[in-house]
């Protein structure tokens, strides 16, 4: 019996950081990403570059395989209450996470601006989106005359 509750234990945990690195990057891609590129294509074509959306979507098809992957081992190799342990955690995860994926929260909007400011032509703006400096984000925006209501703007506890 006890050893049951340390699986369960275990593949609990396994459920929450399965959730954590692999779903919290798949519904990034969705919330945040994909929502960000098209404003700002929209915004001009030339502002971000096309790689960015291939990009995301190399982010998407791999972690849909892996946890394709990871999901067909825990229902496979698993009794019903490990099956039930590991979503459960996965559960958990999503729970404390979910008001968080939006890019109006500002750890993900600078999760964006670290992870796709490679992808941004202007020198100035690459720069200010990889030191995640928003307001200068704002201020260069204006400067090269595009519209930057797609930034996001932050009170001081970050949302």
């Amino acid at each position: 019996m006890e050893t049951k509750i340390m699986f369960g234990a275990a593949i609990f945990f396994a459920g929450w950081l399965w959730f954590y690195v692999f779903m919290r990057q798949f519904l990034f891609n969705f919330v945040t990403a994909y929502p960000l590129i098209r404003e700002m294509q929209a915004i001009d074509p030339d502002l971000i570059a096309v790689g960015a959306k291939r990009y995301t979507t190399t982010s998407v098809l791999v972690c849909t395989l892996i946890s394709v992957v990871i999901i067909g081992i825990i229902l496979y190799f698993c009794p019903m209450y490990l099956i039930i342990c590991f979503f459960a955690g996965a559960l958990l995860c999503c729970a404390l996470i979910a008001t968080r994926l939006s890019p109006k929260n500002k750890a993900m909007f600078e999760s964006f601006c670290a992870g796709y400011c490679r992808f941004v032509p202007d020198d100035e703006l690459r720069t200010l989106m990889y030191n995640k400096e928003i307001g200068k984000i704002n201020r260069r925006l204006r400067e090269m005359g595009y519209d930057h209501s797609f930034v996001p703007k932050f009170t001081d506890n970050g949302k």
